[in-house]
């Protein structure tokens, strides 16, 4: 009986073990259809490409040696600095990444995951006011087998999980911290550009930005900046605003973004919907004037922008996105924006208005920033002339002491901030390094930072004016006066000046007496 009961175990095992069999066969056959069917789908579906089965594989370290400008040394460059960030492989056998990882590159080379070898990279397009940049590389065999990643079509919600990927600072391994998306805004990137922006509450460090943030299996947007109080918060460029950036370089050179150059204001005011003489029913956003200084501009002081294209402007200047979230309605230029204008709907004087209002891609600023560029210059003697930037005004807004100096004394550089340019006086002129050591200026006070009023009573309009109305002068003597409260006045011999200028730039070993631009000025006959 024994060996019976054995016998008939034995078969129910076997019997189990040809049904496990069959199980796994099918199950096996089910997860093979079921990735062919997904793959049939991304091919067919997914916008920017199909996602990569090994989504670390795509994100790869960016190695940069910059050599940013020197503003006050404007005949030279910054040391070397050699800085690390994170990038992501995207369509088109190409590598997304932060602008400020790459700007000013002198080298760029990437490395994958896992990966011992450095592959050289070049720079192909940057957008500094979005702070994003293209990177091609030398050897694109390296995309045989590092896919690109895809990018989902709309913007995450608020509470949706996100994983930001990249190399922050602190080790050498491919990082993956978990957060949540906290807050969507449209906020100010810089001085003239604004864009959408998500919050999260992982925190981006240095050397994550660059990296995809993914939510699902699809890319959401590019982190880029941490905030620098606070612990846990993160920000990412969404992929609208990549699309945007794309788009705008497909014809090698990037324009950037259409803005609305108007300036408005809230309508939640009882005594300002009176004067308007509104109904309560009436909402949108008040036209303060408008940087376009044109008389035949459209828009009017006064005029209550009610609509942008077909989405309405409520009392705090805001347009819903959906039912759950609301931006500036400034938001909707990017995605209106055709053929230079975007539709507006106004109330002016009791009446309703239908308007193509001008866009522009950006202010034009008195103090403009270098763009990427490296600044102009001109050496007279020992002075050393340069335009007034942004890189160069850094000094006043990081140092309160300064601001407050600069305030007193009324200094153009701080009290036409943010002016935009005239024919008059088309960019400011200063003194962008301390005088070089020379008996030609000996009692003079040092003018470094000083902003140039006029050479022998002639107004300067610009850099390559002043250099102009030096090379013409005929006069003995050269007085230089500046624009500021209580500055003095320098007076000096130009033929000793123009005699001393080439054994003063050997004395410093400085090689040329000025940038390219204004060499050409001096040398005109």
């Amino acid at each position: 009986m024994q060996p019976a009961r054995a016998d008939n175990s034995l078969k129910k095992n076997m019997t189990r073990m040809r049904l496990l069999a069959a199980l796994v066969f099918a199950a096996s056959s089910l997860i093979a259809h079921a990735e062919d069917a997904g793959k049939d789908s991304a091919t067919v579906s997914a916008t920017a490409a199909a996602v990569p089965a090994n989504l670390e594989n795509s994100v790869v370290k960016v190695f940069s040696t910059l050599r940013r400008p020197d503003p006050f040394k404007p005949w030279s460059k910054a040391a070397p600095s050699e800085v690390t960030g994170s990038g992501v492989v995207i369509e088109g056998r190409r590598i997304l990444t932060n602008a400020h990882v790459v700007g000013y590159a002198s080298q760029v080379e990437i490395q994958a995951s896992q990966s011992g070898d450095k592959v050289s990279a070049t720079v192909v397009a940057v957008a500094r006011d979005m702070d994003l940049a293209l990177l091609k590389l030398d050897d694109e065999s390296f995309f045989d087998t590092h896919a690109p990643v895809a990018r989902a079509n709309g913007l995450p919600a608020v509470r949706d999980q996100v994983f930001a990927y990249g190399y922050p600072t602190g080790g050498t391994s491919l990082s993956i911290t978990k957060g949540i998306v906290s807050r969507i805004e449209f906020v100010s990137y810089n001085q003239d550009t604004s864009g959408l922006r998500i919050q999260i509450d992982a925190a981006i460090n240095h050397g994550n930005s660059g990296g995809p943030a993914i939510a699902g299996d699809k890319m959401v947007g590019l982190a880029f900046l941490g905030a620098s109080n606070a612990q846990n918060i993160g920000y990412i460029i969404p992929n609208e605003e990549v699309e945007l950036f794309l788009r705008g370089v497909a014809d090698g050179k990037y324009d950037g973004k259409p803005s609305l150059l108007t300036e408005t204001q809230t309508l939640e005011n009882p005594v300002l919907r009176a004067f308007l003489k509104l109904d309560k029913s009436v909402e949108g956003a008040v036209v303060q004037g408008t940087s376009l200084q044109e008389a035949s501009s459209p828009l009017k002081e006064w005029d209550v922008i009610t609509k942008i294209g077909d989405s309405p402007v409520d009392n705090q200047s805001m347009v819903k996105l959906g039912s759950n979230l609301r931006v500036r309605f400034q938001y909707r230029v990017q995605q209106l924006a055709k053929n230079g204008k975007v539709p507006l709907t106004i109330i002016r004087a009791g009446k309703t208005m239908e308007l193509m209002v001008p866009v522009s891609p950006g202010r034009k600023l008195l103090i403009p920033d270098l763009d990427g560029g490296y600044p102009s210059y001109f050496i007279y003697g020992p002075i050393v002339f340069s335009r007034a930037t942004a890189e160069f005004t850094s000094f006043i807004s990081q140092n309160a002491n300064a601001l407050n100096a600069y305030s007193f004394i009324a200094s153009p550089l701080v009290t036409k901030r943010g002016d935009a340019p005239t024919p008059e006086r088309e960019e400011l002129v200063v003194v962008s390094s301390p005088f070089f050591p020379h008996k030609l200026v000996s009692g003079y006070s040092n003018r470094f930072g000083s902003v140039i009023y006029s050479i022998n009573k002639v107004p300067v309009r610009s850099l390559a004016h002043m250099v102009a109305l030096l090379r013409d002068s005929k006069d003995e003597m050269i007085v230089i006066h500046f624009d500021q409260r209580g500055g003095e006045n320098i007076v000096v011999r130009r033929k000793e000046m123009v005699d001393a200028t080439e054994s003063i730039l050997s004395d410093n070993g400085i090689r040329l007496q000025g940038s390219k631009d204004m060499m050409d000025v001096w040398n005109k006959k």
